[in-house]
């Protein structure tokens, strides 16, 4: 596994613009990072309680990716399983720290946290079973271990 340095956040409004972006599917690709990825889960389950996360956000960031140049097919773009797992752990994240410190905080408190890591679903998934094209296109049960120990 690659060692990649965490990328954390200095403040609430650069979350927001991240969110604000996904949503109107304006950030620039490349600001569209893992980091990215976690706090815009995070600013959506917080602040915006109008979007079922588990049901929209797939349709959002595949919009994003095909409005940014990218692609959604059986090896690249939208993952299916992987946004489930990471639903699962920001929630679980959010249900343990509170929200009682801001935005910014929680975020970083989780991108340092075992659940916020890049590899978290190898931790329930083989990586063929995660990187297989039915993974891909939906969420398909863990065959390492229950999320139940998210």
């Amino acid at each position: 596994m690659s060692h990649f340095e965490v990328r954390l956040f200095h403040d609430d409004a650069s979350i927001v613009a991240i969110g604000e972006g996904l949503l109107a599917a304006t950030l620039p690709r490349e600001a569209w990072t893992h980091e990215a990825h976690l706090a815009a889960c995070c600013w959506l389950l917080l602040d915006r309680p109008d979007i079922t996360i588990e049901r929209e956000l797939p349709a959002i960031i595949s919009a994003y990716n095909i409005a940014s140049g990218g692609v959604n097919d059986d090896s690249q773009g939208y993952h299916e399983t992987i946004t489930q797992v990471y639903i699962a752990a920001v929630k679980a994240h959010l249900c343990e720290e509170g929200c009682d410190m801001p935005l910014y905080a929680v975020v970083n408190r989780l991108l340092l946290s075992n659940r916020g890591s890049r590899d978290l679903p190898l931790h329930f998934y083989s990586k063929e079973h995660l990187f297989s094209v039915p993974a891909r296109r939906s969420f398909v049960a863990p065959d390492r271990a229950s999320l139940d120990q998210m």
